[in-house]
């Protein structure tokens, strides 16, 4: 089973991708690329976290009681990674579907992490949009 507790499918190591697909193999006689069985493998993925989130995480249940619910077959340490990314700040905007507007996307992408504009141009762009 391909592990749940990373962010996206990219962000996941090619070794996981890998072993997915020659145990997919092993099983099954297909006649389609490896791209198109982990493009399929990815899809599966997301709609299995968004299954998960549905059913074990909309609950109103406290944080504590999120991380030992943890779904059958699955790992804890895995689950209890995903359920602390979901309910994080990050996870929520990631996860939101809300449009990013372009003021936005520039303020988000031209800033360092300590919260500073990356150049004196970014800064200026920033007041007069602001």
């Amino acid at each position: 089973m391909l592990p749940i507790n990373y962010e996206s499918w990219h962000n996941m190591p090619d070794s996981n991708k890998n072993q997915a697909l020659s145990n997919i193999k092993e099983r099954f006689a297909l006649e389609v690329s490896d791209a198109y069985i982990k493009k399929a493998l990815g899809k599966k993925r997301r709609d299995h976290k968004s299954s998960l989130k549905k059913e074990y995480l909309k609950k109103p249940i406290s944080l504590e009681e999120k991380l030992q619910n943890v779904p059958p077959g699955m790992l804890r340490y895995q689950w209890e990674d995903a359920v602390r990314f979901w309910n994080s700040k990050k996870g929520e905007e990631a996860s939101s579907g809300q449009k990013v507007r372009r003021l936005q996307l520039f303020d988000i992408t031209h800033r360092k992490k300590d919260g500073t504009p990356m150049t004196f141009e970014a800064a200026e762009i920033m007041v007069w949009s602001g």
